[in-house]
């Protein structure tokens, strides 16, 4: 039987994303600045540095390694589940696929983790507006970078990162062509946004409306299973 030993230091003050310490420093040098103005407003930028710090982490997951689990790219909460089609650039088809939209707030863990495994099959940016990421239009209004994956067995699968009301850049590190294993990081958004990912045909979600997801962990679907969707009762 394998033990999983935790590390309480890196589960309490986990690791930074690379973009986080550019941002630590700003916000601490904020800090400076506001004592030397009225020194009760280090309160104030000693919060949003903790805050800054907590935005930018990089926690230690620990991913499903069944094949065929789709695990959610995003950190939050299950925002939206059901028919929609994929982004166009995509090339996907106008065939409506279930789409389950993961909102991230700005407390949430930002750094984004690829679903299932398998090659990148194309990959788009596409600027666009800053609306509430919350509101079902942002998917089609909102900047985005949109990715198609195709796994091992043929099937394809749509993940798609969308800037929010305060998000104003999104990174994406994948290149079409890479083959990537489920739980990859592959990019981060800044500050409070949505991810959407877009299910085979015929694959049921096993996750439900306002369930809490935490990246590269929690299951949103089984590829290889026809378990039937969740109603959500009791949760």
């Amino acid at each position: 039987m394998k033990v999983i030993q935790i590390s309480w230091r890196r589960y309490m003050v986990p690791p930074l994303h690379e973009e986080g310490p550019r941002f630590l420093a700003i916000f601490l040098v904020l800090t400076v600045l506001l004592a030397w103005i009225w020194l009760p407003l280090v309160v104030v930028g000693a919060l949003l540095t903790v805050w800054c710090f907590f935005f930018f982490r990089d926690p230690v997951r620990y991913v499903p390694t069944r094949p065929g689990l789709v695990v959610t790219p995003a950190s939050g909460v299950v925002q939206m589940i059901g028919p929609s089609v994929p982004p166009p650039e995509l090339e996907m088809g106008e065939q409506p696929l279930t789409r389950i939209s993961v909102f991230m707030s700005v407390f949430d863990c930002h750094v984004n983790r690829i679903p299932v495994g398998g090659e990148i099959v194309k990959e788009v940016y596409r600027p666009g507006k800053f609306l509430d990421a919350s509101l079902d239009k942002a998917s089609e209004q909102n900047e985005r970078q949109s990715v198609r994956l195709r796994t091992d067995d043929g099937r394809e699968i749509a993940f798609v990162q969308i800037a929010g009301l305060l998000a104003r850049r999104i990174r994406c590190d994948i290149k079409a062509g890479q083959r990537l294993a489920t739980g990859d990081r592959f990019g981060l958004i800044r500050f409070g946004s949505r991810v959407d990912i877009y299910l085979p045909p015929g694959t049921n979600p096993l996750v439900v409306l306002g369930q809490n997801c935490v990246s590269g962990e929690t299951i949103l679907a089984d590829l290889t299973s026809d378990e039937a969707e969740r109603d959500g009762k009791g949760i």
